[in-house]
Parts: structure tokens; C-alpha cells; sequence
């Protein structure tokens, strides 16, 4: 596994299973488990270690009004609708990342905000999040031009990964 796909992996993971750990009453004390501090000082901490949200994906049936507000409070400019990505309309971040809002392409599909972090290996970083209890929702996939991405769900939340 790379450093990237590990770092990215412990950045979602680490928290949620902290998060999701029962509390332990003292009538049931377990031996304590030795804890780590995954992140940096700032001394240590530079760019490369910064968790890369390539594309921000926004699933809504009001996709003009929701471009409109980004547009009106984030000051970006969103394109026309892109069909490999869904038919949404993208604009570009600050970041070098993308957002993009597009209509539910099912009637089933709920609306849903899915951050898609950057890998450099979305097999290792599917691996990853499976042994984490992660179900895969999409395995990884080829859009032509944009990419491979890939879909898990995990504590109930979707989260997605990119591979350019």
C-alpha cells in the first residue's frame, strides 16, 4: 500500500473507530490499550501530508439552485453539465479539486454529499477500507478522461476515492 492511500485511509478510519467505541463502565474495565497520536506538529507537517478532496460530489433535485448558491457564497462558476461525470455541473476549487452538483440519476437515489479523496492506489485504498468494515458500494471504476473512483460505506456514511 502507499503512503498516500495508508495516510488517507487512517485519516477516515482512526477517527470512526474512535468515534464508534463503546464507553467502558469501571464495573467492566478492560486493560488499557495504548494509544497514538496519528497526527503532526505543525513543525512536521507539510503539503504532501494534507488529505487531497479531489471532487465533492453533491446529489440534489434542486441542482440549479444549489449551483446558484455556491456561486452567490463561494464565488466559483459552475460549467455545463459533464456526462461522464453523471451529467453535473462542476466547478473548479482553489485547491486544484472540483465540486460538482448533479440531479439523483435513479428514482431511488437519495441526495447525499460524498467527498472523494485522491489515492494513488484506489485497489489498496478499497483493500483498506474492507478490512475496515467498509462495504463497497462501487468498486472501482474507469471514467474516461477523469479517473478511476470507487464508493464504500462505512458507519453509515458514503465516502469516495480517486485515482487519476
Amino acid at each position: 500500500m502507499t503512503t498516500h492511500a495508508a495516510r488517507a485511509c487512517l485519516l477516515f478510519v482512526v477517527p470512526l473507530v474512535i468515534v464508534s467505541t463503546p464507553e467502558v463502565s469501571d464495573t467492566h474495565a478492560q486493560p488499557e490499550r495504548p494509544t497514538r497520536d496519528v497526527r503532526k506538529s505543525d513543525q512536521e507537517f507539510n503539503e504532501e501530508d494534507a488529505v487531497k478532496v479531489h471532487y465533492l460530489e453533491i446529489v440534489t433535485p434542486e441542482v440549479d439552485a444549489t449551483c446558484d448558491a455556491l456561486e452567490s457564497l463561494q464565488g466559483v462558476s459552475f460549467g455545463e453539465p459533464i456526462p461522464e461525470l453523471g451529467h453535473a455541473r462542476t466547478a473548479t476549487l482553489d485547491s486544484g479539486g472540483r465540486i460538482g452538483v448533479r440531479a439523483p440519476m435513479r428514482e431511488t437515489e437519495e441526495p447525499v454529499v460524498r467527498p472523494y479523496l485522491l489515492v494513488e492506489d484506489i485497489g489498496a485504498a478499497v483493500h483498506t477500507a474492507q478490512a475496515a468494515g467498509a462495504e463497497i458500494a462501487m468498486a472501482p471504476m474507469e471514467i474516461p478522461g477523469q479517473g478511476k473512483f470507487a464508493i464504500y460505506i462505512l458507519g453509515g456514511i458514503q465516502h469516495g476515492l480517486w485515482q487519476l
